[in-house]
């Protein structure tokens, strides 16, 4: 059986892509993990956790000023220099090494020795949080610099869209192959619409997708509408973030009709919001990636069986639009999005619930898992 190396910067617990990366290739290869935090529920897999490199006060000064003089290798060092813990870990060969994020791939190219590297871009990371005028600043040329040096050197290389594919190419010269963030299939029946809407949104806490959007649209619904929010507020998160988290609870106990709920396991999400009526996810296209979107949540919606709302996003509105599972707003704006869920009646709403439940194996994950395995087995052939 060949061995497969899984190189993932991040928790388990919050990455549902890298999760299903790991149980694709479990079947077939002997699977070692390298990641933050482990998930315990995947059987036969070898972890090596790794803690996170903690930036220190003085870290950050060095990390800030090895970017601006454009001392990229220092900075990697800094940043992500796993490699001489991962020597002290005494590796074994691999046949595979799949890097996640761009951040990964540099560490995969130095372990790779005859291994075949297969790089999963996830979104377009030069223009990751192009918003925040210090990273684009810092960061982003050094992202690109990353691209530039690394993303030829990979066998196979993946995305999360067409729109970042094809940004991809233009840049870089390479065209990745798109695997969405569609989750598993779920058989799940429909709920019945009531009197009051029931709505949903899900997802980790972060200022820049501005969440009190969402606030302000349901105040402009009122009374006939309620929106649950499943928020989880990462370990990880800044204290600027807790602090956003707050004033969000703040904000919300002056409503009626919104109330926070814990957050959830992965694998309990679709169940959980099966009761629900709308999926909603209003989108501020702030950045390239937001502009982008095809998040996780879209697909957990489908596999819900709920009718969707969104903004514009057009990768997203490409989905809804096609399969006829919900309505968009011809802006982003908390009042144009709320037009067109007041515009809904209770029939249209049970129709895109139908069209959900209708399409939800089609847009599952077990096209992208074929995808996946038939990458794979041209890379061995």
């Amino acid at each position: 059986m060949k061995r497969a190396l899984v190189l993932s910067f991040s928790d388990l617990k919050y990455d549902a892509r890298v999760t299903r990366q790991i149980k694709w290739l479990s079947t077939n290869y002997e699977v070692t993990v390298v990641c933050f935090g482990e998930r315990l529920d995947i059987e036969n897999i070898q972890y090596e956790v790794i803690q996170q490199i903690p930036l220190t006060p003085i870290k950050k000064l060095l990390l800030a000023i090895s970017l601006a003089l454009r001392f990229y290798n220092l900075a990697y060092s800094i940043q992500h220099g796993y490699l001489s813990v991962l020597k002290r870990t005494h590796l074994p060969s691999f046949d595979l090494i799949i890097a996640n994020d761009i951040e990964a791939l540099p560490l995969a190219l130095k372990l790779k020795q005859s291994a075949k590297v297969f790089f999963d871009a996830h979104e377009y990371a030069p223009r990751h949080f192009e918003d925040k005028l210090w990273w684009k600043l810092l960061f982003g040329p050094w992202y690109r610099h990353l691209c530039e040096m690394y993303i030829l050197k990979a066998n196979i290389m993946t995305t999360v869209c067409s729109g970042l594919a094809n940004e991809y190419m233009k840049e870089f010269g390479v065209k990745p192959v798109v695997i969405t963030n569609a989750t598993r299939y779920y058989s799940l029946e429909t709920t019945k619409v009531e009197d009051t809407i029931k709505m949903v949104h899900h997802g980790i806490i972060n200022k820049s997708r501005k969440i009190e959007n969402m606030i302000s649209l349901m105040g402009l619904l009122g009374d006939g509408y309620h929106l649950d929010l499943i928020l989880m507020l990462p370990e990880y998160a800044s204290e600027s973030t807790a602090i956003y988290f707050d004033n969000l609870k703040a904000e919300i106990t002056k409503t009626s009709n919104i109330r926070i709920l814990p957050p959830l396991p992965n694998e309990e999400i679709v169940p959980a919001i099966n009761k629900y009526d709308i999926g909603l996810f209003l989108l501020e296209p702030i950045n390239f990636n937001y502009t982008h979107a095809l998040p996780n949540k879209l697909f957990d919606f489908i596999q819900g069986r709920l009718a969707i709302a969104i903004g514009p996003s057009p990768e997203m509105a490409r989905i809804v639009k096609k399969y006829e599972l919900g309505v968009i707003s011809s802006n982003f704006s908390p009042e144009s999005l709320a037009e067109s869920i007041k515009n809904l009646s209770k029939r249209d709403i049970e129709v895109m619930k139908a069209n959900s439940s209708k399409h939800a194996l089609m847009l599952s994950e077990e096209h992208n898992k074929e995808v996946f395995l038939s990458l794979l087995k041209k890379l061995f052939t």
